[in-house]
Formats: C-alpha cells, structure tokens, sequence
C-alpha cells in the first residue's frame, strides 16, 4: 500500500469546495452508464436467481421483481450489477 496523508487530502478537498464557491474552479463530474438489465447481466454469469441475490445481498424476490420490470435497482444495487457486468470476475470472486 502507498503512504497516504489522509488529513491532506481533506484539507485539499475543503480548499477545492471554497474554489468552487468561489467560482475559481470547475466540479468534477462523473457520469456513469446504467447496467444492462439484471436478467442479461445474470444469464452472462450464469447465475440463477437464488446465486445473485445470495451474491448481492438482497432476496430472490427482489431479484425477480427487477426482472419483471416492477421494481429497478437503485444505489447500491445498481453499482453493484455495474461491477457484475463490467468485472465479472470480480464480482464472482464475491462467493
């Protein structure tokens, strides 16, 4: 691991937060692409409903529900099966 000054790091973003109210400086933005449908995402794994939920953290109900079109996943879901489909192997290291 590298040596990280984590109180300059602060320090640095609160001086980042007072350029930008400042109007010195720009924000940084991320935009990030949502997933593939979770179905498409499970079938690339090879994963049945019961593997991803129990890899994921949530039931096999919700799975089914974002599958069906009745609910999406959001926040930490949605990152989540970003990582499954953009770093499958990752993701499977995850069992």
């Amino acid at each position: 691991m590298s040596d990280r000054d984590i109180g300059m790091e602060i320090l640095e973003g609160l001086r980042e937060i007072k350029a930008y109210k400042a109007g010195r400086r720009a924000l940084r933005v991320r935009k990030f692409k949502a997933p593939a449908p979770p179905q498409k995402i499970r079938a690339k794994l090879q994963l049945s409903q019961t593997e991803l939920a129990a890899l994921m953290g949530v039931s096999v109900r919700t799975i089914q529900d974002w599958e069906q079109g009745r609910r999406a996943p959001s926040g930490p879901a949605a990152a989540l099966l970003r990582i499954a489909e953009q770093h499958p192997k990752i993701f499977l290291q995850l069992t």
